[in-house]
């Protein structure tokens, strides 16, 4: 099988949907499946700061229900998966527009949305080894010495990235740059931290090109180790891309 692993989506739902059409996916149902049997992979983060969580969602919900894509959690997912739980987190971050979505919708509506979105995460592997293509898929990466483990040690990574405990003025985590040292054979596919241009080091690659803060949408297609990006409809803040340079 091929697949087609999609970087952090964040609410953006009109350039996910050209994203499936210029990597020439046909929707059927608000399903979308390509003719030659691709497999999309959803790398966490689907909802939160951008203008369409709510159908996000919904999208990404029925194409993993329906083994139609395959999908890991990101630090997103799992802040929104506490709020559903009841617990008591901080509804800022890109957070709060994905909550005011939700508030507006029906009682009903809303039970359905978070049944589904509990229910994904749920069963949802915290990172993905796919061996056809020998690749991992982890949000915001995975050591090579973690995988194989699903412990709180390897949750942190993967949701987090590797983070120093410190933090810059901004508020940002500082994270250690982790693929620079990284030297297994399988791709490391992962996203979290927003650059300009995917970025490339050893078999890593980081594919959040930082769409809600209106760069692009990119998927990384294995086998063919390529690269396909659509541009994003959202203004563009500079200030929110890398934090390491090659």
């Amino acid at each position: 099988m091929k697949y087609d692993v999609i970087g952090d989506i964040h609410g953006c739902y009109e350039e996910l949907v050209e994203l499936f059409e210029t990597l020439g996916y046909h929707s059927h149902d608000d399903i979308y499946t390509h003719p030659d049997g691709r497999m999309p992979v959803f790398i966490g983060d689907i909802t939160d700061r951008g203008p369409y969580s709510m159908r996000c969602i919904d999208l990404v919900t029925s194409m993993v229900s329906e083994r139609r894509a395959k999908y890991v959690p990101g630090n997103h997912c799992d802040k929104l998966y506490r709020y559903f739980k009841g617990n008591n987190v901080q509804i800022k971050h890109g957070l709060e527009t994905t909550v005011e979505e939700y508030r507006v919708l029906s009682s009903s509506r809303q039970n359905a949305v978070k049944k589904r979105f509990m229910s994904l995460y749920e069963h949802s592997p915290l990172y993905l080894e796919i061996e056809e293509v020998q690749a991992v898929v982890a949000h915001a990466g995975i050591k090579e010495s973690l995988i194989g483990r699903h412990d709180k040690r390897v949750k942190s990574f993967v949701l987090y990235g590797d983070t120093t405990g410190e933090f810059y003025d901004d508020g940002r985590p500082v994270r250690r740059d982790w693929s620079q040292n990284y030297q297994g054979s399988r791709w490391i596919v992962y996203g979290h931290t927003p650059v300009q241009q995917p970025r490339e080091v050893n078999k890593t690659i980081n594919i959040d090109t930082g769409c809600v803060f209106g760069n692009a949408l990119t998927a990384f297609r294995l086998p063919e180790e390529e690269t396909v990006s659509v541009p994003s409809r959202q203004p563009f803040v500079e200030e929110k891309f890398s934090y390491f340079s090659d």
